[in-house]
């Protein structure tokens, strides 16, 4: 009997959901290497394998028997999440949420040093717009985006969505999350079709445009909106919970609470950038820069200017926190915020530490970014985090924010459930 690779669900499913990988017809006990790659929309390769072994009946299942070693080791589904790139520094991004990302699985015959001849072998294709999920590209007044909307009838709760230095427009997250019945603008900012290509000035008023055009679609229920960012993306959420009207709830994942990398604007105030000590750049033994030192705390002298006054804010909070994040100090500016917002009298946020997790807390089996090039450094920087605790932390964080989303601006709970 040849060997057969069994996934369920066959064929394709959803980035963000598990995947049960089987194989059937091995020999009893027989030693066999999985690998998994993918190459992203640029070519890209990611690899991932591990060993295992069959059981008595000549049968593996995933979920049953542990990985002995490779690029993970015991029960796991971490031929996904543990994926690395060929050449370092890259990170595995969506561009074009239309298409899928297939994942090549092989089954090879034996164990390291070099596993022998390929028994079987399976293509999986993960999907970034999950069914019925309408896409539509955003240009209205100044605001640049694309709306993801569920397949059912509406009204929907609504949701802006941001990243962080990269700039451009990045719609993965929001397509996902679109599928969990909830109106999803993926909004640019900066270095995206007609809007300013750097950050040195931010108008909050562009982001006010962007609420209110989310407020104002027939599809959209209110009376408030939430907001979803990350790094950058998360920051500027803050600045958006605590400047704006129409925010009814905010998820930061690891965001700063001090404003960061040029000066941000509305109304006649002015929040400067916090100050910024590169001599505090450590280098690691790969030659990396670690930059969580470099900047200022905003507690003190003049870069108190930049701390972002939290206390106005009238929307309720959630922080996802990277413990090992190595971009900045997050879970310091988390509970900076938390003891801002409770010295005025505002209902204490909530705050989930990931022990392990790095900087770019993604949703679910997007393999670590250990390091890359950072925009506004200039050069390579370690983001933090530990391959299984950070892939366990998505999992739990994607599932966190949605039960949030869902409590605080009403909707259908239609959460699939992640495994990791």
């Amino acid at each position: 009997m040849a060997a057969t690779l069994i996934l369920e669900p066959a064929g394709r499913c959803c980035w963000d959901e598990p995947v049960r990988i089987a194989v059937r017809g091995l020999a009893p006990e027989q030693p066999v290497t999985l690998r998994a790659s993918l190459r992203d929309e640029k070519g890209a390769l990611f690899q991932a394998h591990a060993r295992y072994r069959a059981d008595v009946r000549g049968e593996l299942d995933l979920e049953r028997e542990p990985a002995l070693g490779g690029s993970f080791a015991g029960l796991s589904p971490g031929l996904l999440w543990a994926l690395e790139p060929e050449k370092p520094l890259l990170r595995l991004v969506k561009r074009d949420v239309r298409t899928p990302l297939a994942v090549e699985l092989e089954v090879l015959e034996g164990h390291d040093p070099e596993p022998g001849r390929l028994l079987c072998r399976a293509r999986h294709e993960r999907d970034f717009l999950p069914p019925g999920v309408r896409r539509q590209p955003v240009r209205a007044g100044r605001v640049r985006g694309t709306l993801f909307l569920p397949p059912e009838p509406g009204p929907f709760p609504g949701i802006v969505d941001m990243f962080g230095t990269g700039g451009g427009l990045l719609e993965y997250r929001a397509s996902l999350l679109a599928g969990k019945g909830f109106a999803v603008l993926a909004l640019a900012y900066y270095n995206y079709e007609d809007l300013p290509k750097t950050m040195d000035i931010l108008h909050l008023e562009y982001f006010e445009e962007a609420v209110n055009y989310l407020l104002s679609h027939p599809e959209v229920k209110g009376p408030g909106v939430g907001l979803l960012g990350v790094s950058k993306g998360g920051e500027l959420c803050l600045s958006m919970a605590s400047f704006l009207k129409g925010i009814t709830a905010a998820v930061i994942i690891n965001g700063s609470v001090a404003n960061v990398g040029g000066t941000l604007h509305y109304k006649g105030e002015t929040l400067p950038p916090v100050g910024v000590n590169r001599n505090r750049i450590k280098v690691t033994k790969d030659g990396y820069a670690d930059i969580v030192d470099v900047l200022n705390s905003p507690l003190e002298g003049p870069d108190q200017k930049s701390f972002i006054p939290v206390e106005r804010a009238e929307s309720t909070f959630l922080f996802l926190v990277g413990q090992d994040d190595h971009n900045w100090k997050s879970e310091f500016y988390a509970n900076e915020a938390c003891k801002r917002l409770q010295a005025h009298g505002r209902r204490k946020p909530q705050i989930i530490c990931y022990a392990g997790a790095g900087h770019y807390i993604e949703p679910p089996y997007f393999p670590l970014c250990r390091a890359s090039l950072h925009a506004l450094v200039g050069s390579a920087i370690i983001f933090g985090g530990e391959p299984r605790a950070h892939a366990m932390a998505q999992v739990d964080a994607w599932k966190q924010l949605q039960t949030f989303f869902h409590k605080h601006l009403g909707g259908q709970e239609g959460t699939i459930p992640a495994k990791v």
